[in-house]
């Protein structure tokens, strides 16, 4: 189990028992789309010395979303970077489905996007799109009825023929995503895909995102500044301290998205008032209040120990790994 910040209160037995979440538990024997366990990373020595992680443990399960949302500096990213294998843990183990990261980097198992979307200006949006594919060396017909589905899928058919300097920062992301999904990966890694656009485009995305997830049904992994975007967004939110990055909460969110699936056939514009409603839930409200409390009552009592006199602090909840 990854160790609980110094001011974190005790875990009860019964809440150190419970140790699978709920969309594993449907899984059976199926191995974890991301499993870490007790991960540690630490950069430079001596004086210059940075623990960016510590005893980090965490599983995520097949077709699960999960965000990981913490103050600059946590970790966070370092932690995707090494789900990655585009780094190595100082100690501990990182495995991708049963099998550990460089395997799965070089068996193409994930996606992967970025805040920025990276894309080739002198290639259309097609060829951005089927560029994993030509590099793996699939053929000319199914690289173009691959990206043609991407393409209908992020709703950029019209677009294919067209250049990244002729799109807007809400399309280039979409392109990026349909990339990132060309090798029809089982997990996405996302490192705040979302952070430069404004809110109105963010929010639209994050809609999209959820039916394309639903679609897929790729396990996430997605790193966030934005509480209302990680609640909305995902199955479990993991809230991390402030350097070391430790995990600090886990937050089960549970909310109704029904209404923004492949088989409601519905219009974009429908799908984002579903978003909208979404947005306004008690259960949306909720789970916002509840990861705003782990995270914000973190930052109150990172200098002063203990916390503030009657600060009050998000009990573990029972039946979520707590690694």
């Amino acid at each position: 189990m990854s160790q609980p910040d110094p001011q974190s209160p005790p875990l009860s037995t019964s809440e150190s028992a419970s140790t699978t979440p709920a969309p594993l538990a449907s899984q059976g024997a199926q191995a974890s789309a991301v499993q870490v366990d007790s991960v540690t990373r630490v950069f430079g020595r001596g004086a210059s010395q940075v623990v960016a992680l510590d005893d980090v443990s965490l599983t995520v399960a097949p077709g699960e979303f999960v965000s990981l949302i913490g103050p600059s500096g946590c970790g966070k990213s370092t932690l995707l970077r090494l789900v990655a294998d585009l780094d190595q843990p100082t100690s501990g183990t990182v495995e991708v489905f049963g099998r550990p990261a460089r395997q799965a980097r070089l068996s193409r198992e994930y996606g992967i996007a970025f805040q920025q979307a990276g894309l080739l200006p002198w290639r259309t949006v097609r060829a951005n799109v089927e560029l994993p594919l030509a590099l793996s060396g699939t053929g000319r017909g199914a690289r173009r009825e691959r990206v043609d589905h991407l393409l209908d899928l992020v709703g950029l058919a019209d677009f294919a023929d067209s250049f990244p300097d002729q799109l807007s920062g809400g399309m280039q992301q979409r392109v990026a995503i349909a990339r990132s999904l060309a090798e029809e990966p089982s997990l996405l890694l996302m490192d705040e895909p979302f952070g430069a656009l404004d809110e109105m485009t963010r929010e639209h995305l994050q809609t999209q995102l959820l039916r394309i997830c639903a679609e897929t049904r790729a396990a996430v992994v997605f790193v966030t500044h934005s509480i209302p975007e990680a609640v909305f967004l995902s199955d479990t939110v993991v809230v991390m301290s402030p350097r070391p990055g430790r995990i600090r909460e886990i937050v089960p969110v549970g909310l109704d998205r029904a209404g923004i699936a492949p088989a409601t056939a519905v219009s974009t514009a429908a799908e984002d008032a579903v978003g909208d409603d979404l947005r306004t839930a008690d259960a949306f409200v909720d789970a916002v209040a509840r990861v705003r409390t782990a995270l914000h009552g973190d930052l109150a009592s990172a200098g002063r120990p203990g916390g503030a006199p009657g600060e009050s602090r998000t009990a573990r909840p029972a039946g979520v790994d707590q690694r």
